[in-house]
């Protein structure tokens, strides 16, 4: 790409900036929790649509892909749209579905993690257009679902069922504008423990499920602390957390039999 294009795009990528705010911000105004995105990805979709791209659709599972371009080769730019949860409303300072932009910043679930990415994507196929792009790529904008749920499952099902490969992939996933050249893998662990009932009132005759979930999840937090980096400290350290913890029994007058705890593991 020459300096003469390259200054061309900033200029453009400049002149979007508030146009590209205010997208950002309609889109956190359609919440798209996990497994609960069609509503954004059809408002998605129109966004799309407006901006001028060549083509929009709408795969098996949910997927929005648009495309610039009619090159031989696929460059694949990436934003899941899906968010987790609210969690406590009462701890939000904002309606975490306002949108609000103040100070240069979109306030909202999701902005950053990863909308933002997909309000950028749109704007950088209205830029595409306008340049009238015509490479050796046809560069797809890919809106995917079901990420924060099932990590990789959007992707699998691209890959698989809709033979959709990518020679060259970009992920939106939020860096500090930084760039990254690779990620640590993941796990996802549940871990039962059994314990003893008994009445409550004489709980020395059992053995609680509950403590031991106790002690188990802060061996973890204990764990964590102690990992090290990889190696080449590329990827940095490895990490654990408990994500949720559950515990039951018979009564709740009676000491828990049950318990379990789940593992989110990052793996370098």
């Amino acid at each position: 790409m020459s300096m003469e294009i390259g200054k061309e795009i900033g200029k453009k990528a400049e002149s979007y900036r508030d146009w590209t705010a205010k997208n950002l911000s309609e889109i956190i105004k359609v919440p798209a929790m996990s497994n609960k995105e069609k509503e954004r990805i059809l408002f998605l979709k129109d966004m799309c649509e407006k901006a001028g791209f060549d083509e929009v659709r709408v795969d098996g599972l949910g997927n929005l892909l648009a495309r610039v371009g009619n090159g031989p080769k696929k460059l694949v730019i990436d934003a899941h749209i899906d968010t987790v949860g609210i969690g406590d409303r009462s701890q939000w300072k904002k309606d975490p579905f306002s949108g609000d932009i103040e100070n240069g910043l979109v306030h909202g679930r999701g902005t950053s993690d990863q909308t933002g990415g997909a309000a950028s994507m749109i704007t950088a196929g209205r830029i595409l257009k306008e340049m009238k792009y015509a490479g050796e790529y046809s560069v797809w904008f890919a809106f995917t679902i079901i990420e924060e749920d099932c990590d990789g499952l959007c992707w699998k099902y691209l890959i698989e069922e809709e033979k959709f490969v990518p020679d060259l992939f970009v992920s939106t996933e939020p860096t500090s504008l930084r760039l990254y050249r690779g990620h640590r893998g993941r796990m996802e662990m549940e871990v039962r423990m059994k314990g003893v009932s008994c009445h409550g009132s004489a709980p020395e005759r059992g053995v609680s499920a509950a403590y031991k979930a106790a002690r188990a999840a802060l061996a973890m937090e204990a764990l964590n602390a102690a990992l090290q980096p990889d190696d080449d400290n590329f990827l940095g350290k490895g990490t654990v957390v408990v994500s949720q913890i559950k515990v039951q029994g018979p009564s709740q007058c009676a000491v828990p039999d049950q318990a379990m705890l789940y593992l989110d593991r990052r793996l370098t």
